[in-house]
């Protein structure tokens, strides 16, 4: 390849200023009538002409071939209906065009495969990102290479802000069909957390999108809690809906909300959204019942008061009607403490009572430990910390609460120092679990690092589970489940020894919040729960159990798929599972009668948003690159070369740029004007006008 280039030996500027100057002579003295004004001012020419520096330049270039790009969208949307088969044949037929333009010798082309799939890691719940993998594809091509890109897509691409600058074609090969419609549930406003016991505000939508068949004005939702029952609502079509849900737990609370499936639609996929409430409590209500006064009673005040989420009513029996010291009654207290109404007409809005050390001296009549009974069988929760009273005649065993109570007392009070143990069976308790983690010392000799107890009431168990030991083995704590609420039974009244810090002190505040959690039926600390959690698209099962045998688990998919999959012991009472790449949507767990739910990712996942076929996205990036559109459903498009600039897209076929890229080899250049040659022509010149002008 030959061209002319310039290389100035002065600035342009100075070459202009000075051609400016010629002009201007040479008009004056062809004005004057000056015979050798025009070889003067071929001669100045000449001098310009040589100051440009004027050279023939030669090239030995070698032709680069074209790349063309073809991207198949393999994303969850692209499985609907018929779209699977169109790509497979669209794949096919598009890759034979490519191979034959690619023999072409006058063009030659090379194409590559791009793979579009769904976005994971940091990316997840993103969409379909195919202007991300054509960039990512196109940054090893230089820019005067790229022939085009062809889509096989269903248009629903959600990184179009990210199109590459494309100097060639961009074409979309459409999947779906012409006439599609779809049902859409949205969710416009929903809380990430609720307080128990109240309702929380949910907005949504339904819309029916596309050439709907059948058009209504309403549908019926159906609301699920965690795999429960169904509600139904019924909800205009089109308009946002407010509703209030019930929050009647803590813990994580899983809320399916979905419509019914419309014959002919499109996908089922986003006719349903799963929402995820964190279920909080206000504020704990706590009853602490002191029997007498003791070293130990500040300790559990304390404990309470120290925590701002608790509202605690304290009610102590600081004089039993059996003393009679002579101090009138008006001046043990201000007002009258309401007894009556506490115990008998409040005792249901409390979450937790604890009776610490009490003893029965006829304060609390057996009517109302009858009522707390009864408070615990519907639901309630009892902490019993007990005395050297519980062993006796006046123990709260020989009250109506017996009926409740997880073990019997056999009079007898042990007075020796011990180390408090976790049973065989609390290492698999989620009360007393890792209790030893939270010990200020670490353990010695598989003995855990806190200090010494040194009074235990013996108890027989009847009933519950005794998750820590005394000496002997003999039931330290035990838990139980009277009716449908709980009990706790603590055979000592010395954990107030840990708070003191007596031999290094203890996990008390652990060990009391943890029974504090249970008592209320927090789900993270049930004996025997099945829990799912989405690990970055993957679902862990984890098992909590008190039984050593393994678990039989089976979890049902989204789509109804069974799982039977092995479960591997992680540590005492906790097995473990995981789905990799689990589908996205509501799980269902279950091993015998203890089931749960699990949420993977969000039931209607981005790629469901509108799963309608659709050129509209990315008609302005196909538009300014002289791309095309052709459905898949209209016929596979052939392929050919055109022209840079020229339009690329017609009736049945698509153009891939030729883009004539080349690459130099060698530079030779050749001056045009030597300065011998240009010094022997001005000076020619300008003898022949001094000649012409002498005569």
């Amino acid at each position: 390849m030959s061209g002319v280039v310039f290389a100035p030996l002065v600035p342009l500027v100075l070459i202009a200023g000075l051609a400016a100057a010629l002009v201007v002579l040479c008009l004056y003295a062809a004005w004057m009538r000056l015979p050798g004004w025009a070889l003067r001012g071929l001669g100045g020419l000449v001098f310009l002409a040589a100051l440009a520096g004027p050279s023939l330049k030669d090239e030995d270039r070698s032709p680069l071939v074209d790349v063309a790009f073809l991207l198949v969208d393999r994303s969850d949307s692209q499985d609907i209906g018929v779209r699977p088969t169109q790509i497979e044949q669209a794949e096919a037929e598009l890759s034979a065009s490519l191979d034959l333009l690619a023999g072409d010798p006058d063009a030659p082309l090379e194409w590559r495969r791009v793979e579009v799939g769904n976005a994971t890691g940091a990316q997840e719940g993103r969409g379909t990102l195919a202007m991300r993998a054509l960039s990512d594809a196109m940054a090893g091509v230089a820019p005067d290479r790229i022939a085009g890109a062809i889509m096989i897509s269903d248009g629903q691409v959600h990184d179009r802000e990210l199109t590459p600058e494309l100097n060639a074609p961009l074409h979309l090969v459409l999947t779906g069909e012409p006439r599609e419609w779809d049902r859409k549930l949205t969710l416009v406003a929903a809380p990430a957390f609720g307080i128990v016991g109240e309702n929380v505000q949910l907005t949504l939508r339904v819309d029916e999108l596309g050439a709907v068949p059948q058009p209504s004005l309403s549908e019926t939702l159906l609301v699920s809690f965690d795999g429960g029952d169904d509600i139904r609502i019924e909800v205009p079509l089109g308009e946002d809906i407010t509703f209030d849900l019930p929050i009647t737990r803590g813990g994580m609370n899983i809320i399916q909300l979905s419509v019914a499936e419309g014959a002919g639609e499109l996908t089922p996929r986003n006719n349903s959204a799963l929402l995820e409430i964190n279920g909080i409590r206000d504020r704990l209500r706590v009853l602490l019942v002191s029997g007498e006064p003791h070293a130990g009673g500040r300790t559990w005040r304390n404990l309470l008061k120290s925590d701002a989420a608790v509202d605690l009513v304290h009610f102590t029996i600081l004089r039993p009607p059996s003393k009679q010291d002579g101090v009138p009654v008006y001046e043990m207290s201000l007002i009258a403490f309401p007894t009556h109404e506490l115990f008998m007409e409040k005792i249901d809005e409390f979450d937790l009572i604890i009776f610490d050390r009490y003893r029965r001296r006829g304060v609390l009549p057996p009517s109302y430990l009858d009522n707390i009974a009864r408070y615990v069988e519907e639901g309630g929760a009892v902490l019993v910390a007990s005395g050297p009273a519980f062993a006796g005649v006046e123990s709260l065993w020989r009250t109506p609460l017996a009926r409740v109570l997880p073990a019997d007392p056999t009079a007898r009070v042990i007075e020796e120092g011990y180390l408090p143990l976790i049973s065989e069976l609390g290492a698999r308790h989620p009360v007393t679990a890792g209790l030893e983690a939270f010990a200020p010392s670490p353990s010695v000799d598989g003995l855990p690092g806190w200090g010494r107890w040194f009074r235990l009431i013996d108890l027989e168990q009847t009933s519950g589970d005794a998750v820590m030991e005394g000496p002997d083995g003999r039931p330290l704590l035990i838990l139980d489940r009277p009716g449908r609420g709980r009990i706790a039974m603590l055979a000592s009244d010395h954990a107030w020894l840990w708070s003191r810090g007596f031999e290094g002190g203890g996990p008390q505040v652990e060990l009391l919040r943890r029974l504090a959690h249970w008592l209320m039926q927090e789900p993270e600390l049930e004996e025997e729960v099945l829990l799912g959690d989405d690990d970055r698209g993957d679902l862990v099962v984890s098992r909590r159990s008190l039984s050593t045998e393994p678990p039989a688990l089976e979890l049902t998919g989204p789509d109804g798929t069974v799982l039977t999959p092995q479960m591997v012991e992680t540590q005492p009472g906790r097995w473990e599972a995981r789905i990799a790449d689990a589908e996205q949507g509501l799980w269902r767990l279950a091993d015998g009668d203890v089931t749960g739910v699990a949420a993977v990712g969000p039931a209607a996942p981005k790629e469901f948003e509108n799963a309608l076929s659709t050129p509209d996205l990315l008609e302005p990036q196909i538009d300014a690159s002289n791309g095309g559109v052709i459905r898949i459903s209209d016929g596979v498009p052939d392929l050919r070369r055109v022209r840079e600039g020229r339009n690329a897209a017609g009736r049945g076929w698509l153009g891939l740029a030729d883009r004539q890229a080349y690459t130099v080899e060698n530079v030779s250049l050749t001056p045009l004007a030597p300065a011998w040659l240009v010094l022997l022509l001005v000076g020619l010149l300008i003898i022949g006008a001094w000649r012409l002008e002498s005569r």
